[in-house]
C-alpha cells in the first residue's frame, strides 16, 4: 500500500472521491437539479390550477343565472353568440386596425 501513503496520490483519490459524489448527488435521477425542476414544475401546476378553478367559478355563476333564466344575461348571449338585435336595431360592426 505504498501507493496510498503518498500524500499527493492521497488527496488525488480523495479528492476524485469527492467530486465524483457531488456530481452524482447532482445530476442522478434523484439529484438536486432533477429536484428543482420538479419543483418548478409544480408550482407551474399550481398556478394552472388556481386559474382553472377561477374559470370554474365563473362559468359556474353564468350556468346559474343562466338556470334562474335571468333575462338581460340570456340577451347578453343571444346578442354576442347569435349576433340576435331586437326590432327596429341596427347593428353596427367595427374592424380592428391592422
Amino acid at each position: 500500500m505504498k501507493f496510498i501513503e503518498n500524500k499527493k496520490t492521497r488527496f488525488y483519490i480523495i479528492a476524485s472521491i469527492v467530486v465524483i459524489g457531488t456530481l452524482y448527488l447532482l445530476f442522478n435521477s434523484f439529484g438536486v437539479v432533477k429536484y428543482a425542476k420538479v419543483k418548478s414544475e409544480l408550482e407551474d401546476l399550481n398556478t394552472r390550477i388556481t386559474q382553472l378553478e377561477e374559470e370554474n367559478r365563473m362559468l359556474e355563476a353564468e350556468i346559474d343565472s343562466l338556470k334562474r333564466n335571468v333575462p338581460s344575461k340570456i340577451e347578453k348571449i343571444a346578442r354576442e353568440k347569435y349576433d340576435m338585435i331586437r326590432p327596429n336595431e341596427k347593428k353596427i360592426e367595427f374592424q380592428a386596425e391592422e
